[in-house]
């Protein structure tokens, strides 16, 4: 097979895997969510508001069974003692500890025990912060970044339509990864919507997973200055086909 006949069918193929998940992601019949939907918020003021508002929007639920505790939203906020915080890896950790104790609390569940056992999916949403990339915008909604609306709406759990907030189309967007992640914890940012070109259907084959933009050739010192890639490090991708990755910050 010729190069050029090789890259055809790879476009075609990207393109027709941008379409499937364009599709599942507008999906308003039947919207794909991940089991439990945990929100690392600024304060607990956010986190009660984002609680109320997933719970009868995005993440509504559709079951009849009042026993049924999913899909289940819980909203946590970032009091790290520490004034510098406790960065991404910790902080994560730590936002799924106290998620996982508001569901014993709230909901009688053990969130920890069901994901080990592959039960459920989860997604843990980092929307703490100013929201500088986004400025001004956040400024409209009190520096609540994940608040910021974006020109369309959805219908609520009352029959209301509102316009829909960029944290609820991260969660529509992401929740078409839930099917291929149980008994794992996705972590994502709460501003930040990608439509994926690989398949977002899949069986994980590594400990880890880590979602990136794949460059054909490694960045010129041009490119990595233009692109302002030294604010999100590299990531390497071994040949092969296995997926056998590191990452440098």
């Amino acid at each position: 097979m010729s190069s050029s006949t090789s890259e055809k069918r790879q476009k075609m193929d990207q393109a027709a895997i941008i379409e499937a998940a364009m599709s599942a992601m507008t999906d308003a019949t039947n919207p794909a969510v991940f089991d439990v939907t945990i929100i690392c918020t600024t304060d607990d003021f956010q986190a009660s508001y984002w609680m109320d508002r997933l719970s009868s929007g995005v993440c509504k639920s559709t079951s009849s069974d009042s026993t049924n505790n999913y899909p289940m939203v819980i909203a946590v906020s970032e009091d790290w003692s520490s004034s510098s915080g406790a960065g991404n890896g910790l902080g994560t950790l730590y936002a799924f500890q106290k998620a996982c104790n508001v569901a014993k609390e709230k909901y009688g569940a053990n969130l920890a025990q069901e994901l080990m056992e592959g039960k459920i999916s989860a997604a843990l949403y980092h929307t703490a912060g100013k929201g500088t990339r986004l400025a001004p915008l956040p400024a409209s909604e009190n520096n609540n970044k994940p608040g910021v609306k974006l020109p369309v709406c959805h219908q609520l759990a009352d029959g209301t339509y509102e316009p829909i907030t960029v944290l609820e189309a991260v969660v529509r967007q992401t929740g078409i990864y839930a099917s291929s992640r149980n008994g794992r914890l996705s972590v994502f940012w709460g501003d930040q919507i990608f439509v994926p070109t690989a398949p977002f259907k899949y069986t994980p084959t590594h400990h880890v997973d880590i979602m990136c933009t794949l460059e054909e050739e490694p960045p010129t010192e041009k490119v990595w200055k233009e692109k302002g890639l030294e604010k999100y490090g590299v990531i390497a991708v071994s040949g092969g086909g296995k997926g056998d990755a590191a990452q440098v910050e």
